[in-house]
């Protein structure tokens, strides 16, 4: 499949788009490949793009106060990494986000994306859906953590994100279930 059809393919799940509108973002397109282990964006840097997976897997992370990864996020491919809008402050990150794979990536300026909102009502809903997308995304994700046992959550993220655990480290799996990978290695066994 064509990049561009994986772009169109990913911009549908969230809001179907007129030829029109999907051609004006297209318009503003680079595709770019990333090596495994890159960072795409990190915790105090200027960043200015949106980010349409087309295929691989990142994360997005901070450090502790030990300097350990915490994992809040997972991308797959034909998905779309947290908004600009909210994963920055004042144009600058406020998370890390790694490639755990090699990555094909779409990028759009997130300025040049926000004009196009402003100006184009069917991308405007395609970027609110996008946010809502996030939030219900991080909600859930806050949930399981604050109630949920470990294997509710390892059950929950196989939902989620089927065959992950066969394709990045167990580290960052652990880390993003909150819990040791000692106990994520029990878990698994378990089940």
């Amino acid at each position: 499949m064509k990049q561009q059809d994986k772009l169109s393919l990913i911009i549908n799940s969230f809001s179907t788009l007129s030829s029109n509108s999907m051609e004006k973002m297209k318009e503003l397109v680079q595709y770019v490949s990333i090596d495994k282990g890159e960072l795409l964006a990190e915790l105090g840097k200027k960043n200015d793009l949106e980010y349409f997976i087309l295929d691989g897997i990142c994360k997005s992370f901070i450090y502790s106060p030990d300097g350990e990864d915490i994992t809040l996020s997972f991308f797959m491919s034909k998905s779309i990494i947290s908004p600009h809008t909210i994963r920055s402050e004042n144009g600058k990150s406020l998370v890390n986000i790694r490639t755990l794979t090699p990555v094909d990536l779409a990028t759009i300026n997130a300025q040049k994306f926000e004009e196009l909102m402003v100006e184009d009502l069917e991308i405007r809903q395609f970027g609110n859906a996008v946010l809502r997308n996030e939030l219900i995304n991080k909600v859930q994700k806050e949930i399981g953590l604050a109630s949920l046992p470990g294997k509710n959550r390892l059950k929950n993220l196989r939902a989620k994100f089927p065959n992950i655990e066969n394709l990045i480290p167990h580290s960052d799996i652990a880390s993003y279930l909150g819990i040791t990978t000692i106990s994520l290695s029990r878990l698994r066994k378990q089940s």
